[in-house]
């Protein structure tokens, strides 16, 4: 049975979330809102319910799934080491629109696709997202939306697309920003942005102290 709960006000929020929590641990999946566009989420540690993540996005493990945490502190125990330049851009933009590109700690036990050791994160800024993350833990979380078709920056675009796949639907209102986040990859010898998105190349060159075509390149 899928519910959708109005997380606009204090009643529905709180119930929804800890709905979504229960789904969540039980290996099912659960869309909510982001500041960038509302996601479909699931257990990071769980490898099941991450594959029926990509079931529902019809989607398969050569794209692999993004981790949004809940805090700045999260990130160290996922991450092989925090580079100082990851620091800054945490500093600048979390909880924002970025999303960073690191070597994920070798030890973790999840399988988000073909990472070939890297992991995607992100802490995003909307209250909702937030609270769960920080009920649950990381998260692996890809747009609401089936592969190929438009992102959702509605409770109601999501569920159209997405159906009874998911056990949970958290309405947090229009997304704030309606644009996927920006990536920056850090593996590599030097910073460089895969794809551009809510926080600008001239941004990130401007805390980096980078070119922002260099940035781009």
């Amino acid at each position: 049975m899928t519910i959708t709960y109005d997380c606009t006000e204090d009643t529905g929020r709180e119930v929804g979330l800890s709905s979504a929590a229960g789904a969540l641990r039980a290996g099912r999946l659960v869309v909510t809102p982001t500041d960038t566009l509302y996601g479909i989420a699931a257990d990071a540690f769980d490898p099941d319910a991450v594959t029926l993540l990509l079931s529902a996005k019809r989607r398969g493990p050569d794209m692999p799934v993004p981790v949004l945490v809940g805090s700045w502190e999260t990130i160290d125990g996922l991450v092989v080491s925090t580079p100082a330049i990851a620091r800054d851009l945490i500093r600048a933009f979390w909880p924002g629109g970025l999303s960073l590109i690191v070597h994920q700690a070798p030890s973790l036990n999840w399988n988000l696709g073909q990472t070939r050791g890297t992991v995607m994160l992100r802490m995003p800024l909307h209250p909702v997202a937030i609270e769960l993350l920080r009920e649950v833990g990381p998260l692996a979380v890809s747009s609401a939306n089936v592969s190929g078709q438009p992102p959702a920056t509605t409770v109601a675009q999501a569920r159209e697309q997405l159906g009874d796949s998911v056990a949970v639907y958290l309405d947090g209102g229009p997304c704030a920003v309606g644009e996927p986040s920006t990536i920056v990859d850090l593996t590599g010898p030097a910073p460089r942005i895969v794809r551009e998105g809510a926080v600008s190349a001239e941004r990130v060159g401007e805390v980096l102290g980078t070119d922002p075509a260099t940035l781009r390149g």
